[in-house]
């Protein structure tokens, strides 16, 4: 307690043995890039199973393949039916509306999923088109190069772009760099779906309302069929097959009712036949010479993110639920689970949809659109945090009203300037003394906490940083200043010590060290003692080569902020006069007393 004066030993604030350079170096290395020790399988085997465990870990089909079962098959050719009924049109339709040719979304159907199932991590992540993908390269590409004037301009582009993101993705991936997708918040996620969802919808609406009174007529009859249908579907979550099956029995009704009727001769637009046969390589494709490259880089390296991101939340959130890992590293493995396969072909169904440029297509990727304008969870960032609210209303409001990648750009660059602010401009608590324990807490969080005659107990909430030393040198002062006036108008014991808790200090740089110096310098010329709490690891081993522990005593330096306490009651106890520091000048609070 803070008025026990039965001061006890306390326990020395110990210094961590020093590493060698090349150790530290590698130390960190390892924590920041490897924090799940990927390799600690390799520990202790031979350079046969070494090799064999390294080629399961960059391919897992050759881990899976070996225990892969005939039940597993049976799970794995229904599921893939039911992929393959959407996923196939669904390329299509997002092929159009990126303003590529339809035989493109074809590849982008079946390719992927080919070599995830080779290389991803996930069980239960599917890997195709989708909307958000699609809409960014065309408006970033479509800036720069109109697909209608030039169509095969822009088409180099769009196959440079997707490069770029391919290599962007496989550079993340081999530098281990796939935190780097952390950056983009929950918060931003939500928003940007939000408003990329909006502006496919507004886009498609074109494809119900565009065109003459037959148009739109037939518009209105397709469009509310196939509505109603999708919509009944997302309603009717105890069913899986009609979640699953109503989006490509919208389309199968369509197509045959278009077919008899000769719609298109009214003006329905159709997808007609397409080319048979494969496509070349596309390599020489690449725009490299392009004037346009610089578009096309950026448009690929957004993707890139965006495509990251949203796969690599979707597939921690299947592995969480069903409690096994993934690697964000990587790309994310077949379906091997009949129950996972209906809950992801759910999930499918509220989220992915067909085509984009027919009016029934148009209005099932309008309903499916609808369900990524999360607005529960605006909401629900609304009541937790505001901060977090106003980075999501920011992205929709930015990629609805300006592009995709402005709204992107505002809401990361207002979730870093948050965090830059945190770090700034770090909280700093006043301490007190909870009665009848040995605990200090923030009087703010716990009003019943005592202050400590004579004494200032400050805990400082973030690493010491050249960012943050000049405030939290001003900020100390104030405490000081203002603690000091309160005791001269209520006449209180006048201050003696000023307790800093170094407990939530993870780190510090030479700025930081400066900043300490600098306040021991302030309170030294106010005749007060500067008293350390619990720095950590790091911390110490700076104050000791900086030679700071000297010049503040190793006597004042403690292991808990109530040991310190301790110390500062018992020479207010015990000195003859108000000065901390007696006739000697010495006191050594770690001896035994």
């Amino acid at each position: 307690m803070g008025n026990n004066y039965n001061y006890e030993c306390p326990h020395p604030v110990a210094i961590p043995p020093a590493k060698p350079f090349i150790e530290s170096i590698k130390s960190g290395i390892e924590e920041t890039l490897f924090p799940d020790d990927p390799f600690r399988q390799f520990k202790n085997q031979p350079a046969s199973r070494k090799l064999i465990l390294g080629l399961q870990y960059f391919v897992p089909v050759l881990e899976w393949a070996p225990r892969y079962t005939f039940e597993f098959f049976k799970a794995d050719l229904i599921a893939g039916i039911t992929i393959a009924s959407l996923a196939v049109p669904q390329g299509i339709s997002y092929a159009s509306l990126a303003n590529l040719p339809p035989i493109i979304g074809l590849y982008s159907s079946f390719v992927p999923p080919l070599v995830y199932a080779m290389l991803g991590s996930s069980k239960d992540l599917a890997v195709g088109t989708v909307a958000v993908a699609s809409l960014l390269i065309a408006s970033m590409l479509g800036k720069e190069v109109n697909p209608n004037e030039n169509p095969k301009l822009y088409l180099q582009l769009a196959l440079t772009a997707t490069f770029f993101a391919g290599i962007f993705q496989a550079a993340l991936g081999f530098l281990r760099l796939g935190f780097i997708v952390d950056f983009l918040s929950h918060a931003t996620i939500v928003g940007f779906m939000g408003g990329a969802a909006t502006v496919v919808c507004l886009q498609q609406l074109k494809g119900i309302l565009g065109g003459d009174g037959k148009v739109v007529s037939w518009a209105v009859v397709f469009s509310s069929s196939s509505f109603s249908q999708d919509t009944l579907a997302r309603e009717s979550q105890a069913s899986f097959w009609i979640s699953a099956m109503a989006p490509l029995t919208s389309v199968v009704v369509a197509s045959v009712l278009v077919y008899l009727t000769r719609a298109e001769q009214d003006g329905i637009q159709i997808i007609g036949q397409l080319k048979k046969g494969l496509n070349p390589p596309s390599v020489s494709e690449l725009a490299f010479g392009s004037p346009h490259l610089m578009a096309a880089v950026k448009t690929g390296i957004i993707t890139g993110v965006i495509a990251l991101a949203e796969g690599v939340a979707v597939g921690r959130s299947f592995s969480m639920f069903k409690n096994y890992h993934i690697d964000g590293n990587k790309g994310d493995d077949c379906f091997r689970d009949d129950e996972y396969c209906r809950l992801l072909h759910l999930l499918l169904s509220d989220h992915r949809t067909i085509f984009a440029n027919c009016v029934v297509l148009s209005s099932i990727i309008i309903a499916a659109m609808l369900g990524l304008i999360d607005y529960e969870a605006a909401i629900g960032l609304w009541k937790v945090d505001k901060c977090d609210f106003i980075v999501c209303i920011s992205s929709y409001i930015g990629v609805v009203f300006g592009s995709v990648e402005i709204g992107l750009v505002i809401a990361v660059a207002i979730s870093l300037l948050r965090m830059l602010m945190s770090v700034a401009r770090p909280r700093t608590f006043l301490l007190g003394n909870i009665p009848n324990s040995m605990i200090y807490r923030s009087i703010d969080q716990y009003p019943i906490a005592d202050n400590v005659p004579g004494v200032l107990i400050l805990q400082i909430d973030a690493p010491l940083y050249f960012a943050n030393a000049n405030y939290l040198r001003e900020r100390i002062s104030r405490w000081i200043y203002e603690e000091e006036e309160k005791l001269k108008s209520t006449g209180g014991s006048s201050l003696q010590y000023v307790i800093l808790d170094l407990s939530a200090v993870g780190s510090i740089d030479t700025s930081g060290i400066s900043m300490l110096e600098e306040v021991k310098k302030n309170i030294d010329r106010r005749d007060l003692r500067l008293v350390l709490a619990n720095p950590r690891s790091e911390v110490i081993k700076k104050l000791e080569k900086s030679k700071f522990m000297e010049s503040i005593g190793r006597e004042w330096i403690y292991l808990t902020v109530g040991e310190a306490v301790a110390a500062c009651n018992f020479m207010l106890h015990t000195s003859k006069s108000n000065n901390p520091v007696t006739d000697t000048g010495e006191f050594d609070a770690h001896d035994n007393v």
